[in-house]
């Protein structure tokens, strides 16, 4: 994928939004689930090496199918799964 042409001020404001999505509650909450799940599986004495918690199949994937297309009812991203927590 090629990198988004963003003009300086562009770019400020899209790194912005950005982290604020990151640091929202629930993404905070996800991040921390996802490392004590990691904690968890290390203590097990499972290879969890080059692998991400996907919390929609609730097991260790490849960082690269957790990237996207793991959704269920096949909407694929974290945005889909923004909208799908706003309405909880």
């Amino acid at each position: 994928m090629a990198k988004q042409k963003l003009s300086p001020q562009g770019l400020k404001a899209k790194r912005e939004r950005d982290l604020a999505y990151a640091n929202s509650p629930f993404r905070r909450e996800l991040r921390a689930d996802s490392q004590k799940k990691r904690r968890e599986a290390i203590k097990a004495g499972k290879n969890i090496d080059g692998k991400d918690y996907d919390h929609n199949t609730g097991k260790f994937v490849s960082a690269k199918y957790n990237r996207g297309g793991t959704q269920k009812g096949g909407v694929d991203g974290t945005k889909a799964e923004s909208r799908k927590s706003r309405k909880k």
